[in-house]
């Protein structure tokens, strides 16, 4: 009779608790995309991504100059090559345009490869800074809504990107 006392008071003990518990549950909401944005380390890792894509573009640009008028001059003349000289031009052409395929096909790797790199420091920073933000502030959740809409966040959710920019110095 004992034990069936002390298991009631203990579930009830229990049971009491876990309202309270479940209303002491802090959730926070961020956009992280428009903190980002704010972050003027985007800036400068952009603005590098967008040189060295213009780079690569104009590199591209050069090489497609060159096999046109490789091409011109092989439309205009073919007519007058030999054999062997025709087909040496035609594997020339054939030959740029696959250089020229290959380097498109690395210049966008690289770029990528470039964005991830630059980027990478950024997102660990902001990161950090949500993190630190939600311990010192108490959250047991953040949801970033720029992942896509959430289906509902009730008013109770805290947006706590005020608070990570003035971590940040923002």
């Amino acid at each position: 009779m004992k034990k069936i006392v002390n298991l009631f008071l203990i579930s009830a003990f229990l049971l009491a608790c876990m309202p309270v518990n479940s209303q002491d549950l802090k959730f926070g909401h961020i956009n992280s995309q428009e903190l980002l944005t704010a972050m003027p380390e985007s800036d400068s890792a952009q603005a590098r991504i967008e040189k060295l894509a213009g780079d690569y573009e104009q590199q591209l640009e050069e090489m497609r100059v060159e096999l046109n008028k490789k091409y011109d001059d092989y439309l205009t003349n073919r007519d007058n090559y030999t054999d062997l000289i025709r087909q040496t031009k035609e594997a020339d052409i054939t030959e740029m345009q696959q250089r020229i395929a290959n380097f498109e096909q690395v210049a966008q790797q690289d770029l990528q490869s470039q964005q991830q790199r630059l980027l990478q420091p950024i997102l660990e920073k902001a990161n950090n800074a949500i993190k630190e933000v939600a311990e010192q502030n108490g959250f047991v959740y953040v949801f970033d809504v720029s992942r896509g809409n959430p289906v509902y966040f009730s008013e109770k959710s805290t947006d706590i990107l005020p608070l990570v920019r003035t971590k940040l110095g923002l």
